[in-house]
């Protein structure tokens, strides 16, 4: 069997420890010169109590540490450029990025601000940044966005709108997995950024161009600890093996979809996101169910291996695999209690043609989608998910 040539990239060094974060400082201290951090999170992490012990196990080690705690959801240019200027006025060389997906990509795109002149608005895109980044450090606190490895930042840059830079910088030096630090996310949460790993791991595997040995050997494996765990988790957040499977799963998902992209139930997320301020999972949650419909007149063979993947029961030829597939991501998502329907989450049927329209903007996503998909396309899909 000969191989259609393929290129495959991931961040450089990952440790998986429980309760890891509280040793962040020697961790670091022993890998890094640098010293002048900055400590990119949200608010809501310091209130619960998070941020107390990395500071201090970081100040221990030798470190100085800025905090920078204005991460918002959808983060917008203003958050970036502003916290690129703090930085700078500290003189830092090292961002450590420590929370959800829009605190890792800020830190992200942080670490390259800091590093040269470049303005953020020439970054986005694929391969356009030109420059080098500062020392960069990345901890998740949601099994979800993989952003940890991945070389995407994705940015909200008008009322409604997002833009992705795309670039090998965007890869951390080191990524810290601490399945502890998930603990305290509540069960829609956890169901919403499950899933958004989920689709990830998917995606990846249908993806048009670039899937390839590698990434299908990550999704497959993201999606089996995934599909195996996201029930346990969000029953009991305290159950340690399903939050320490669920975060390895995303990673391992993020590594997949960073080398082979998703498509089109991300194209069609993320205007939800853009105009009704929904979190990113939860709107991949969403729409997952019609795109995979929508898909398997290509994709059937692709979901009948993933089938087996998750030991979905039955037998029968590939559609029928394919089939049971489908019914068992939607089955797994309304046993997790994330909400099933774009109009539970206040969406207006008459926005749906708006939306439909600023989905076909995303066509660095659409490209790899294995159907085609048109405006008229993606309206059906958002009139199937309302």
């Amino acid at each position: 069997m000969t191989h259609t040539p393929f290129g495959f990239s991931t961040v450089a060094d990952i440790h998986l420890q429980w309760g890891g974060s509280k040793s962040l400082g020697d961790l670091l201290s022993a890998r890094f010169q640098t010293r002048r951090s900055l400590l990119v999170t949200d608010r809501g992490l310091i209130d619960a109590g998070l941020i107390e012990p990395v500071e201090k196990s970081l100040r221990a080690a030798g470190f100085d540490v800025t905090i920078f705690d204005q991460v918002v959801a959808d983060p917008p240019e203003a958050i970036v450029t502003g916290c690129a200027d703090m930085a700078k006025s500290r003189d830092i060389d090292m961002v450590i990025g420590l929370g959800g997906g829009s605190s890792l990509d800020i830190a992200k795109l942080v670490a390259i601000l800091i590093a040269n002149d470049q303005p953020l608005s020439d970054m986005y895109g694929i391969g356009n940044v030109k420059g080098k980044r500062a020392d960069l450090v990345l901890v998740p606190t949601t099994a979800g966005t993989g952003s940890e490895v991945t070389n995407i930042s994705i940015i909200t840059t008008g009322e409604t709108t997002k833009m992705g830079v795309v670039a090998p910088q965007l890869y951390a030096d080191f990524v810290l997995l601490d399945a502890e630090l998930t603990i305290g996310l509540p069960k829609i949460h956890t169901a919403a950024t499950g899933i958004d790993a989920m689709v990830h791991a998917i995606e990846a595997y249908t993806s048009k161009f670039r899937k390839n040995p590698l990434s299908d050997a990550l999704a497959r494996e993201a999606l089996r600890l995934l599909g195996t765990n996201l029930i346990a988790a969000c029953e009991d957040g305290t159950n340690r093996e399903a939050r320490e499977n669920m975060l390895l799963g995303a990673m391992l998902a993020g590594q997949a979809f960073a080398n082979s992209p998703v498509a089109a139930v991300h194209a069609l997320a993320y205007p939800l996101g853009g105009h009704y301020h929904l979190p990113h999972g939860l709107t991949n949650a969403l729409m997952l169910g019609p795109v995979l419909r929508f898909n398997a007149s290509v994709a059937a063979p692709h979901y009948a291996e993933l089938a087996d993947v998750l030991n979905v029961p039955g037998t029968g030829d590939v559609q029928a695999r394919a089939s049971a597939f489908v019914a068992h991501m939607e089955d797994l998502m309304d046993q997790s209690g994330a909400p099933r329907r774009l109009r539970d989450v206040n969406v207006t049927d008459n926005s749906l043609s708006m939306l439909a329209r600023d989905a076909m903007k995303q066509s660095r996503l659409l490209v790899n989608n294995p159907v085609d998909v048109t405006e008229e396309d993606a309206l059906a899909l958002y009139r199937e998910a309302f």
